[in-house]
């Protein structure tokens, strides 16, 4: 039950090819984000989508997949944890960041001929 109390599942597309960099410690690392849309009816009885967007990191080989396999539009669904940091931007103010680091992805791409 430990894993389940900070646990996320996500099906989206994602809105760009992920950005993968070499760190200097050798550790892979890639960001990418992926939109969630859900569809409801308002008040009204009339359709309503509303799209989210997730931020994601991957490390290591999940890292290295995301690089070789996925790109802008790809369908995933990915396992993972919430995670927040902060940091301070170049004029000196704290951001502040929640995003997922990615356990496993699945694509669900139908591969291509």
């Amino acid at each position: 039950m430990n894993a389940l109390k900070n646990s996320v599942r996500l099906l989206g597309h994602l809105g760009e090819a992920p950005k993968v960099r070499k760190l200097d410690s050798g550790k892979t690392v890639a960001n990418f984000s992926i939109a969630t849309n859900e569809i409801y009816r308002d008040h009204n009885g009339e359709k309503q989508s509303e799209t989210t967007w997730h931020r994601l990191v991957a490390w290591g080989k999940q890292a290295e997949i995301a690089e070789k396999y996925l790109k802008k539009g790809s369908e995933i669904s990915i396992e993972g944890k919430l995670t927040n940091r902060s940091y301070e931007d170049k004029n000196g103010e704290t951001q502040f960041i929640t995003e997922i680091v990615v356990n496993q992805i699945l694509m669900l791409d139908k591969a291509s001929n």
